[in-house]
């Protein structure tokens, strides 16, 4: 009663009115309420709503990530071929298996098929090019140059010429 005769106290209830702000603050939140369960469920239909991440289906492929790819796949293939041979040649001096270079290229020549020979052998080839070419591609980066875009796509069109030409070479030298 008092309030509404004073003029002051009449006029600040007046302005008062509940806004979205003070609603948040003194509602009760209804997701607060929930079990762990149906919080559970809800964050599973969110995840069923997110991307992968990161989502490449989304970018446009560009050489620079086939050549990255390659460039690490063909360094990590040719070096386990490496690595197995010399291991392989170091156990069988250690433990005297009785393989030397003749009986491995019997057994090579007599039980490997044509078509497995020229696979290996072009593989090899051509993958031995593409990363020597591509490590030098890469050094003349580290020199700081090359950096522009279309120095980017030149020198990855130019290592994947060097890499048809000497590969093709190589592997015409293998027979």
């Amino acid at each position: 009663m008092f309030m509404l005769r004073n003029p002051l106290l009449a006029s600040l209830r007046s302005s008062y009115k509940p806004n979205t702000i003070t609603n948040r603050l003194f509602s009760i939140n209804k997701n607060l309420l929930q079990t762990p369960a149906k919080g559970q469920e809800i964050l599973l239909k969110q995840r069923a709503n997110r991307p992968i991440s990161p989502h490449l289906t989304i970018y446009q492929p560009q050489i620079t990530w086939y050549l990255s790819s390659v460039h690490r796949v063909s360094g990590v293939l040719l070096g386990a071929i490496f690595f197995g041979v010399s291991i392989a040649y170091g156990i069988n001096k250690i433990y005297d298996f009785g393989l030397n270079d003749d009986s491995l290229v019997e057994f090579y020549k007599t039980n490997v098929p044509t078509w497995l020979d020229y696979t290996g052998k072009a593989s090899v080839a051509y993958l031995f090019t593409f990363h020597f070419a591509n490590g030098i591609r890469h050094l003349v980066w580290d020199k700081g140059s090359g950096f522009t875009i279309k120095g980017i796509y030149k020198g990855g069109y130019s290592v994947l010429a060097v890499c048809a030409v000497a590969g093709s070479y190589l592997f015409s030298k293998a027979f």
